[in-house]
């Protein structure tokens, strides 16, 4: 194979990242000219343009009729790396804080519209109807966010404090963030035509499913603005920003990514078996694991990251397990069904009960 090939993926991934950059860098300082709230700004702008590379390869994928199992892989694959990956490697970095308002909407809405996602492709095809009903969830999830977060305080959240604009506006400022938009635009859009086309010659050549290169380095490589992201606000000290980002990005991944792109495929996007029965109940489980390791001191310790890092590498070697159709597959699944994951639900449910009775009685001491 010609290596230009995997300089292309390569080249692919660096220009969604810059993509991804220029384009929440000049879509927040275009919306604070415009008085929009710094908060409502970093809620939206910030978290969806951080989901800007899913958008722009699922969108191209589900347009080229070789590329649709691409699309539904990148977005699950994503959401399954977003958690695992991300989180546990940020949570290793610092623990993460983690505020009530997480626990009680945005994990749920998590694992609503991932059970929406499951439910609309049992049939084996995200039809346009079904992305249609996707997208105006997503539309309304973020009406509501506007809405809840013009409640707040924009004061006390630093990290949107450094989208805020206080410079003279002048035409060249709307020139220069006009110019940072649509070049990062551009810059999605070429990045996108690049991975997609570099990576199904990648599966081609070495007869290796399309599914699983959407899975694994096309996932990774279009979360790489929510790591960055994320590991940039741990090390700031800003942890809850970097769940929030995740769960914000997973969100939109699924409502509008998946929206968008089922609405401008020809014929809807097919859905492979394995998504359904496999890599779907997978992305679904780990929005669970979520709720218990959330709850338990409302933060993400470091060992839970490294649960998390864990399983990440734990689904990665069952991708390429059974791509191989390796001899050692039926024993790693027997482990990890037997032994490993009971054992985890066990010990999550444990502290999770633990966590509950002590916050009882703190409750009973202050009374």
């Amino acid at each position: 194979m010609n290596p230009i090939t995997f300089l292309t993926l390569v080249a692919g991934l660096v220009l969604l990242v810059i993509g991804a950059e220029f384009l929440v860098k000049g879509a927040s300082r275009m919306a604070a000219m415009l008085r929009i709230p710094p908060l409502i700004i970093g809620l939206t702008v910030v978290a969806y343009g951080t989901s800007a590379p899913e958008m722009s390869v699922s969108v191209m994928s589900a347009l080229s009729a070789q590329g649709a199992d691409i699309a539904i892989g990148n977005v699950v694959g994503s959401n399954i790396c977003n958690v695992l990956l991300i989180l546990g490697i940020s949570a290793l970095i610092a623990p993460l804080a983690v505020t009530k308002q997480m626990i009680r909407s945005e994990v749920p809405i998590m694992i609503g519209v991932s059970l929406l996602l499951l439910m609309f492709a049992l049939d084996g095809q995200l039809s346009r109807v079904d992305s249609i009903i996707l997208f105006t969830g997503g539309v309304l999830y973020t009406l509501s966010l506007i809405y809840q977060s013009s409640k707040q305080n924009a004061e006390q959240d630093e990290f949107a404090q450094e989208y805020s604009f206080s410079d003279p506006v002048t035409p060249i400022v709307w020139i220069k963030n006009t110019t940072y938009i649509i070049g990062g635009l551009v810059l999605l859009v070429l990045g996108s035509r690049w991975l997609v086309a570099s990576a199904i010659t990648i599966a081609e050549y070495f007869q290796v499913s399309k599914l699983i290169v959407g899975l694994t380095i096309v996932a990774i490589g279009t979360s790489l603005p929510e790591l960055f992201t994320s590991v940039i606000a741990s090390l700031r000290g800003e942890t809850d920003i970097a769940v929030g980002n995740v769960l914000g990005s997973n969100i939109f991944n699924i409502l509008a990514v998946l929206g968008i792109s089922g609405i401008v495929a020809p014929n809807g996007i097919n859905v492979s078996p394995t998504v359904i029965s496999f890599d779907t109940p997978v992305a679904i489980a780990v929005a669970f694991a979520c709720l218990p390791i959330f709850y338990s001191g409302k933060r993400i310790d470091r060992w839970e990251g490294v649960l998390f890092l864990f399983y990440y590498v734990a689904y990665t070697a069952y991708l390429i397990l059974n791509s191989l159709d390796h001899a050692i597959l039926p024993l790693f699944v027997t482990i990890m069904l037997v032994v490993v994951i009971p054992a985890t639900i066990i010990a999550l449910i444990t502290i999770a009960i633990m966590e509950k009775r002590a916050d009882g009685k703190k409750a009973e001491q202050v009374k």
